[in-house]
Order: C-alpha cells, then structure tokens, then sequence
C-alpha cells in the first residue's frame, strides 16, 4: 500500500469528517439556483480530491411551495451529468416509503421505511435533496471505504486479498435494460495507482445463490463479514439527520453510506421524501475495466453508470 493513503483526505476517521469547510456549508436559494462555476468547481474537488463527503445546509429551500425536483436536477446538472436510475430512464428518484410488497418486483431498499445496509450506488456522486425529514429515525451513516482499507490492511491483509478479486453481482431486479445475469467486479480496486471501492453486498449475496455460480467460499464471506463489522465501529463512521432542504453529496468510489429504519407522519404531505440524483463526474477517477459490466466506461471522466434504458 501507498503510505500516502494513511494521510489522504478520503481516508478519514469518524468525526475528523466534521473538520471539513464543506460539512454543514451553507446554501442559499440563490446559489441552489444558480451556484457559481468556481464555486461548483470546489464541489468537485472536495468530492474527488477530498473528503468525498458535502453536506449543504439549504435552510433557504424548506417550506417551497413546489417539490423541486426540475430545480434540483439542473442543481445536480451543474455539477456533473445526471444517469439513469432505472430502465424507464428516471433521473430523479423519489426515495420514500412507497409501500410495496416485499415481493414487488418494483421493490427496492431505498422505497421501504427500513434500515439499510452500508453499500455504494451505480454512479460516480451521489445527491441527495431532502423534502421531509422523517417522524423519527431515517438517520444516516457514512463511513470512508478507504479507512476501512486502511484498517483492513493493518489487521488482516489476507482479507483484504480477498476483496481485491472479484466477486459475482447480480443483476439488480429494476435493472430490466441490461442484459447481463450477473457481473464481477471487485470490492477494493487500485487502477493507474488510484483506489476505488464499490460494495452493494445484496446483490453480491443473490448472486452467489444461484446463476450457476460457484459457490461462496469461507474466506469471501468472511472477508465481507469483517468489512461489514469494521464499517459499525463508531470510531469510522458519522451518523447524522438530514433536515428539510439538506443536500447530501457522496463519493461513491470512496464512501459508503446506509440510513436507519423511520416511522413516518401519518398524513401523507408530512412523509419523508428525499430526492436522488446520480451523477457521472467530469473530474472522475479512472476504474477497473472490470466494473464496465455495471458502469459502461471506465475511463477518467466518461460518462458512465446508471441504468440502461429498456429497448
């Protein structure tokens, strides 16, 4: 390992992620609308170069009169190129507690009211915009994958082998335009020297159950087991709330994040409802040619990730 990654931004600790000019920064209705290229241009950096982590505090957006989704789509559009999060081409999600049956095919993690697990999403930065905040719970975790890395190498760098080689994921149940049953890509990466991480063990997990896929071995379960357990310690991870007009921005290459379980309100306007953008980035890292089964391009800076519409 490089030993200029013990020191690097991205490779925070807990609360050092606090430190950051770009946690709890605030934003105006007038930046929302119209931010700065130069201030958009340090976005990117903190998000790439940095911490991978910005929590915009829109205190001015709470209470509009309108959802925002057009609004905040040409937000996000200012900082990188919005994807598709489905084969019907969305580029904003609602993520909200739509109740479904746990066998709906329409299913997904983040349209349930429960607790999720650390994962990354299919994008290069993920934004978050939230409406409402919940009744109660819906916290959210993040924790910086290259920490975990980090921990990893100094206490079992056996383990951390093991990620370094790819895994089998299933094709995700919305993901109706891609043809491909499963792919492999693996879970810790370094290309041209620079790291990556993507972990959505879900699909990991249902891959491995059938497919005709080989079997997962002790020593890969064990691996993703001790990610796991490591990325719970209250030493890596914040845990915080996002409150109404909040944007949360995340790396996905070098963060995870999760939410808790939340009880909504029980009229219908007072719901948590929080809007989600992927984004390609224009100042993105190049990855493993083996995450071009999920993300297309793998190049710096191409535009990549998302879902492919369905033909």
């Amino acid at each position: 390992m490089d030993p200029s990654l013990n020191h690097h931004p991205s490779a925070w600790r807990g609360k050092e992620l606090f430190a950051s000019r770009f946690w709890e920064q605030e934003l105006t209705l007038e930046q929302f609308l119209a931010p700065a290229d130069e201030w958009i241009g340090e976005v990117r950096e903190e998000l790439e170069e940095g911490r991978g982590a910005v929590l915009l505090k829109g205190s001015g957006l709470a209470g509009a009169a309108n959802p925002l989704s057009a609004e905040f789509l040409r937000f996000c559009s200012a900082i990188g190129t919005p994807v598709s999060q489905s084969a019907s081409g969305e580029k904003v999600f609602s993520v909200r507690n739509e109740g479904y049956a746990s066998d709906d095919p329409r299913a997904r993690g983040p349209n349930t009211r429960k607790k999720l697990t650390f994962h990354t999403d299919r994008c290069d930065v993920i934004a978050f915009l939230c409406l409402k905040p919940a009744k109660s719970g819906g916290e959210n975790q993040v924790v910086s994958s290259l920490a975990l890395y980090n921990e990893m190498l100094r206490s079992r760098p056996d383990l951390v082998e093991v990620l370094c080689q790819p895994f089998f994921y299933q094709r995700h149940n919305v993901d109706l335009g891609n043809e491909l049953p499963y792919t492999r890509q693996p879970v810790f990466s370094f290309f041209e020297g620079v790291f990556a991480s993507n972990f959505l063990r879900v699909l990991i997990e249902r891959a491995y159950s059938g497919n005709g896929v080989p079997p997962m071995t002790d020593l890969q379960r064990e691996a993703l087991d001790t990610l796991e357990e490591l990325a719970e310690d209250p030493e890596l991870h914040v845990t915080f709330r996002q409150e109404e007009g909040d944007i949360l921005l995340l790396n996905n290459w070098i963060t995870y994040h999760r939410r808790f379980e939340f009880e909504d309100f029980p009229e219908t306007r007072r719901r948590r409802h929080i809007l989600r953008v992927w984004l390609s980035m224009p100042n993105s890292r190049a990855i493993d040619p083996l995450f071009a089964g999920n993300y297309g391009a793998t190049g710096a800076g191409e535009i990549r990730g998302g879902m492919k519409a369905r033909t």
